[in-house]
């Protein structure tokens, strides 16, 4: 195939070597991979350009290495050193949330793997006249943690929206003595984890974020909270996936939310209160190829995929 790997855009993330984790031809790779031959393969020149977010990645990259060609995906390149690193490739691409929400528009991508989008994301998808097309193929639980040695275990949907919205502000008033102001990080506008806080606030108005306390990655919103000597009053969020395992931080802390913990098996059984869908997202006017990489994700294949990376299919 052409793949003209270097000429697309590289793939963007606060930790080159957390995407080098899952790239689907890299000799240590964590990829997931099917049992038996996949039932689709495309095996021409007109490859779906993927994209999507950060957290979702260990999973695009599964598909791909499932039914791409080898070239398409092969983006690994040595350096006379012998280290590893990602080269930039054209089909397999991780350019974040917002990033992949602005190339489906503008058709610098054909498929993204992202989070429910932002207003913002659906208004710029209208002023275009481009209509998406949102298939749900997996959940996730949206995840608080805070710093290791931080006492307290669990906070309700109720606290964190009051903590957000600048009613609750010192640990104190949750029962933590010792620890101050609570130092609520937000992520940058448009990133999934920041739609999904908006989310939960359910017409609860959002205290506007000190410019201090906006982290613009997953990565430095974790680095923050696990730093106890500048931060141990530090309360942040993220998806569960890239939290507990593609970044393992022994410095932070889940927290349970209404007395439920993020496990898989309470995001199967819909105990956990903060679950909610993410989705393969394409353009009505689709081709051909990319309409069939999307049934086949929903397949027995696709599903398969998305359990052995350690996220939670959906019930069919």
């Amino acid at each position: 195939c052409e793949t003209n790997v270097g000429s697309g855009p590289r793939c963007l993330s606060e930790n080159d070597s957390l995407l080098l984790d899952y790239a689907p031809y890299y000799s240590k790779t964590k990829v997931a991979e099917i049992d038996g031959k996949p039932t689709f393969k495309i095996t021409d020149n007109n490859i779906p350009v993927m994209d999507g977010a950060t957290a979702l990645y260990p999973i695009y990259s599964a598909f791909a290495k499932a039914v791409y060609p080898k070239c398409a995906t092969d983006s690994i390149v040595y350096e006379k050193s012998g280290k590893p690193y990602m080269n930039k490739n054209t089909y397999l691409r991780c350019n974040k949330t917002s990033g992949a929400y602005e190339n489906i528009v503008t058709g610098d991508a054909d498929i993204i793997f992202v989070a429910a989008p932002s207003d913002e994301q659906r208004k710029f998808a209208e002023e275009k006249g481009v209509e998406l097309v949102y298939t749900p193929i997996g959940k996730e639980a949206f995840v608080f943690f805070v710093n290791s040695k931080n006492p307290i275990e669990s906070l309700s949907t109720e606290q964190i929206k009051s903590i957000y919205s600048g009613k609750i502000r010192n640990w104190s008033e949750l029962g933590v003595n010792g620890f101050g102001r609570i130092k609520a990080f937000q992520r940058s506008e448009g990133s999934g984890s920041q739609t999904a806080l908006k989310n939960l606030m359910q017409g609860v108005k959002l205290a506007k974020a000190p410019k201090e306390n906006v982290v613009e990655t997953m990565g430095g919103i974790l680095e923050k909270t696990a730093d106890y000597r500048n931060f141990k009053n530090a309360l942040g969020f993220s998806f569960r996936f890239y939290s507990a395992q593609m970044v393992k931080n022994k410095y932070i802390k889940l927290l349970d939310i209404d007395g439920v913990s993020p496990t898989v098996e309470n995001i199967k059984n819909g105990t956990y209160p903060l679950t909610s869908q993410f989705y393969a997202v394409t353009r009505s006017d689709a081709d051909e190829n990319t309409k069939n990489l999307l049934e086949w994700l929903k397949s027995d294949h696709g599903m398969e995929l998305i359990e052995k990376t350690g996220y939670t299919s959906l019930d069919r």
